[in-house]
């Protein structure tokens, strides 16, 4: 919990005064019994019960008085609540390694399935892009909360040689910031195809770059950005394209959660009839895709069968129709401040016919 006033604290000093107010209150009314000719005849009108009771109506208002002082200081809280607006990105890994079978029929088309299922269960007001990567990464839908777009995109997936998951990262984060300037050519070709000027580029790209200049980049910590996260998920190790874990830090740097799914058994399969006839064995890449979602704040999760990647992508989709945002509790302190007067008050004449 944080204050937004915290100065105001400082009023909690008063409470042990009011209790050494009240202990001093007892202490003279004790003084004033002592003056009756026999003590057993205070003590036999008043029961252990009602001894006990009159200390309820001045405990309650003690109580409301520090609620009160806490809602006057603005607290606020971490509440979870249902999302305004958020994109998703899903980036979906369409290497030949997807032609594995130890996922029925084959990765590739239980990943499709999964993907339109996570799609279907997708709550309103959340929009879906989808960027697949192999040798490299190309945009397949920008987001839309178009369901029939999404499905076709999804059947637009053709498979090819390489796995750059670096390059699925980077583009993801141009489609959830498509105005902040992200040099996708230097990022994914390296610095001499920099839009802004590099060695590699054409003279007219070169011109326009600086009309345009770079815009300045301030980062957030990981985890803050909650208006956009990627579902990234892949069966295989990178093979080209800029490191993962490079492409995880631009993430965490502007606050983008990453989501990482490996699919695929832990031990691997045998991919026959790819490029060229040769047949090489794919195993999902877990260090790497656990230590993106870890640097981004994400979270990793292993699918084995097609089953238990649309579990997850179920899991996810619900998570996404929820968002942890800081909200200021105040009037809930001052409500129970209010309530608990009310309560003292009751008790107070209920039990003593106090009116006054």
């Amino acid at each position: 919990m944080r204050f937004l006033w915290p100065e105001m604290l400082f009023l909690l000093l008063f409470v042990p005064a009011l209790v050494g107010a009240y202990l001093y209150a007892l202490r003279r009314r004790k003084n004033v019994a002592l003056r009756y000719a026999s003590l057993a005849i205070v003590k036999s009108a008043i029961s252990p019960g009602q001894r006990f009771r009159r200390h309820v109506p001045p405990a309650l208002f003690l109580l409301a008085m520090t609620a009160a002082i806490v809602g006057m200081a603005r607290p606020t809280a971490v509440v979870i609540l249902p999302a305004e607006f958020i994109t998703v990105v899903m980036a979906m890994d369409v290497s030949r390694s997807m032609l594995a079978a130890d996922v029925a029929p084959n990765r590739f088309t239980a990943s499709q399935d999964a993907a339109k299922s996570f799609i279907e269960e997708l709550p309103r007001g959340i929009r879906l892009g989808i960027v697949s990567f192999a040798g490299t990464a190309a945009a397949v839908q920008t987001p839309t909360e178009h369901k029939e777009d999404l499905r076709a995109a999804i059947d637009r997936f053709q498979l090819q040689r390489g796995t750059a998951t670096g390059s699925g990262i980077i583009l993801s984060l141009a489609m959830l910031f498509p105005d902040a300037g992200i040099d996708l050519e230097a990022a994914i070709f390296g610095s001499p195809f920099s839009r802004y000027g590099g060695g590699g580029a054409a003279p007219i790209e070169r011109a326009r770059a600086a009309d345009k200049p770079k815009k300045e980049f301030t980062p957030v910590p990981p985890g803050s950005y909650t208006a956009g996260t990627i579902v990234l998920m892949s069966d295989g190790r990178r093979t080209t394209g800029p490191d993962p874990l490079m492409a995880a830090k631009m993430a965490a740097e502007r606050g983008v959660r990453v989501y990482t799914v490996g699919f695929g058994s832990r031990d691997g399969a045998a991919v026959s009839g790819g490029y060229e006839g040769y047949s090489f064995y794919a195993i999902p890449d877990e260090a790497t895709l656990k230590a993106v979602a870890a640097a981004t704040g994400g979270e990793y999760f292993h699918a084995a069968s097609a089953t238990e990647l649309r579990k997850i992508y179920d899991k996810l989709s619900l998570q996404f129709a929820l968002e942890r945002k800081e909200t200021e509790v105040s009037a809930l302190f001052s409500a129970a401040a209010a309530l608990l007067v009310l309560g003292a008050a009751l008790l107070s004449m209920l039990w003593f016919h106090r009116r006054g």
